[in-house]
C-alpha cells in the first residue's frame, strides 16, 4: 500500500493526472479513491473533479495536485 501511495504521489507530482482505471493499469491499484485518502492525510493538496468518460454518460473522478 504504501508504494502505491508513493508510486500514485510522484505521478501526481509530476503534473499528470489519475483517474480510477489508469490506476489500475499503471499502478495495480483498485482502490484509487483509499490512495487518495491516504496521500491526504499526509498533507498533500489533491483536487478531484468529475469527467465523462468514453460515449457513455458515466463519470469518474480524475485526480490532480494543487498547483
Amino acid at each position: 500500500m504504501e508504494s502505491q501511495n508513493k508510486r500514485i504521489l510522484e505521478h501526481l507530482i509530476l503534473g499528470r493526472t489519475l483517474t480510477s482505471l489508469e490506476a489500475l493499469s499503471l499502478f495495480g491499484s483498485l482502490r484509487l479513491a483509499a490512495r487518495i485518502s491516504d496521500i491526504r492525510a499526509n498533507g498533500h493538496k489533491v483536487k478531484s473533479e468529475m469527467v465523462q468518460v468514453g460515449n457513455n454518460k458515466k463519470k469518474v473522478a480524475r485526480y490532480s495536485l494543487y498547483v
